[in-house]
């Protein structure tokens, strides 16, 4: 939740401000029930991206900056459980086996560490509209697109590679440069983690609810 994820550069958010919303309302409803809250920096180590520590992007959203909390984490990889101080440990000491997530990326940061936080033996809880995301774009083989993923004009590409210990064959790949929309992402983080047994991809009035009965 930084202010670097407004550089065009991204694109297109799904629901920025809805994600926004809805993690402020989780915020004040945690803070209410005197529920531990923690917050996560990503310190990005690429020279270009408005996430590294000496960029204006790095600081946290004004709602999310001055919210209460337990923990501040950093961290320079996509899962909050690979960063400083270590979150696994901070949660086992008091004892707390479940965890609620919400945050930018949906399917980046967010899937990492619900995915990491079910290994590692936690309840994960994701409030999916308390997350967001953009399109993303790769360049891949173009053996592996399927019809609900939009592609460009393919490029062709070839490798030399070793077919035996005496002989070689040229390889030839046709490569294509593949874009996914914000929202198939989150429909597929959704799937992932609640398909795969992760966790558990639910709403914030959903959880707002719950936290209210302590049945989350």
């Amino acid at each position: 939740m930084q202010t670097g994820f407004l550089d065009p550069h991204w694109g297109e958010p799904h629901d920025l401000e809805g994600c926004r919303a809805n993690v402020s309302a989780l915020i004040s409803a945690f803070a209410a029930a005197g529920a531990p809250i923690v917050l996560v920096r990503h310190d990005s180590t690429k020279p270009a991206s408005p996430l590294r520590p000496d960029a204006a992007g790095n600081q946290l959203f004004a709602e999310v900056a001055r919210a209460p909390h337990d923990l501040f984490v950093t961290k320079t990889v996509n899962s909050a459980f690979i960063g400083s101080p270590d979150l696994d440990a901070w949660l086992r000491g008091r004892g707390i086996d479940t965890i609620v997530l919400g945050g930018i990326q949906t399917n980046m940061c967010v899937e990492t560490t619900a995915r990491m936080g079910g290994n590692l033996g936690y309840r994960v809880v994701v409030a999916l509209d308390a997350t967001t995301t953009f399109p993303l774009s790769a360049t891949v083989a173009a053996a592996v697109r399927t019809d609900g993923i939009t592609g460009s004009a393919a490029e062709g590409a070839a490798d030399e590679g070793s077919s035996g210990a005496d002989s070689a064959q040229q390889l030839t790949a046709t490569l294509e440069t593949l874009t996914i929309s914000a929202e198939s992402l989150i429909e597929a983080t959704a799937v992932n983690l609640s398909g795969g047994g992760f966790a558990e991809v639910t709403t914030t009035e959903d959880v707002l609810a719950r936290l209210g009965d302590s049945t989350i």
